[in-house]
């Protein structure tokens, strides 16, 4: 067999193909899951920003992103129904806590309060967690830009296209907070410390992270995937943190949450439990 004939014969095009390799569709079911649920948890607590942003230009820009997140975690979420999965409405809102994949880190909650009820939110965190998580996602989408899964592929390369607005948008908060007031300064570098030992989890692809790269639905390792981003947050963090990042409340990956998890699905599928055979 010719190299290049080899090479297309590793191009899955449709779910039939996905599913005729056990290995392969697990792998992939796995990641979609994870890009998926990450988006979900990150784009809801934005969402929870609205109206509440530092300022009128900052709560549009805000919003725009997390409606593009949320967006991009439908995608995920039909391609998951396309191979067979269920419903996209109900994979995203009728999962068990336990059944989710998203990183644990973006499930916390954005300070105390209630967003109805006294919302004492932070931007520090909001800032903190979505320049760490955007930086971690341009990674991503560009490992799988080029899957064997060619959907999937094909939704990399489409986010990949409105992606570096959002991550540009982040990088300039935490150079300007970073530079800014003693008060500023500190309430970043109490985020970025307590993000250093809790963001690991969205790094990792979790227990099937070899058959995703030996099957090439990402093209390069999760070790790869953790300098590159170690590599671009230094470039940005003014003071960083000793040691390497943790994950202080066990790996998203494996199912294991906090309840901030519960809380936030609870509030998300509040109007999809009113009415579950509902068309949305």
């Amino acid at each position: 067999m010719e190299r290049g004939e080899e090479k297309m014969s590793n191009i899955i095009e449709t779910p039939e193909q996905a599913k005729q390799d056990a290995t392969y569709y697990q792998a992939l079911r796995e990641l979609l899951l994870q890009l998926a649920d990450d988006d979900l948890l990150i784009s809801f607590r934005g969402s929870e920003w609205l109206g509440l942003a530092p300022h009128i230009e900052e709560d549009v820009a805000y919003s725009s992103i997390t409606q593009n997140t949320m967006g991009h975690a439908v995608m995920y979420y039909n391609l998951l129904e396309e191979l067979g999965e269920g419903r996209a409405d109900i994979l995203a809102h009728d999962r068990q806590p336990d059944e989710r994949r998203n990183g644990c880190y973006l499930e916390k909650r954005n300070g105390e309060g209630m967003y109805l009820e006294e919302p004492y939110y932070d931007w520090a965190l909001a800032v903190v967690r979505n320049y760490f998580y955007e930086t971690c996602k341009k990674i991503k989408l560009e490992a799988i830009a080029n899957s064997s899964y060619q959907p999937l592929a094909h939704v990399a390369r489409k986010v990949l296209m409105e992606h570096p607005y959002h991550l540009a948008h982040w990088k300039l908060w935490m150079k300007q907070l970073q530079s800014s007031t003693d008060e500023a300064k500190k309430r970043m570098q109490t985020r970025i410390d307590e993000a250093w030992v809790e963001f690991a989890d969205v790094l990792e692809l979790g227990n099937l992270a070899t058959d995703m790269r030996k099957h090439r639905l990402v093209t390069i390792s999760e070790e790869e995937i953790k300098d590159k981003w170690l590599d671009e947050v230094k470039t940005i963090l003014v003071d960083l943190p000793e040691g390497p990042v943790g994950k202080k409340y066990g790996s998203g990956r494996n199912g294991e949450h906090t309840d901030d998890l519960k809380q936030a699905l609870d509030i998300l599928a509040e109007v999809y439990n009113s009415d579950k055979a509902a068309a949305w």
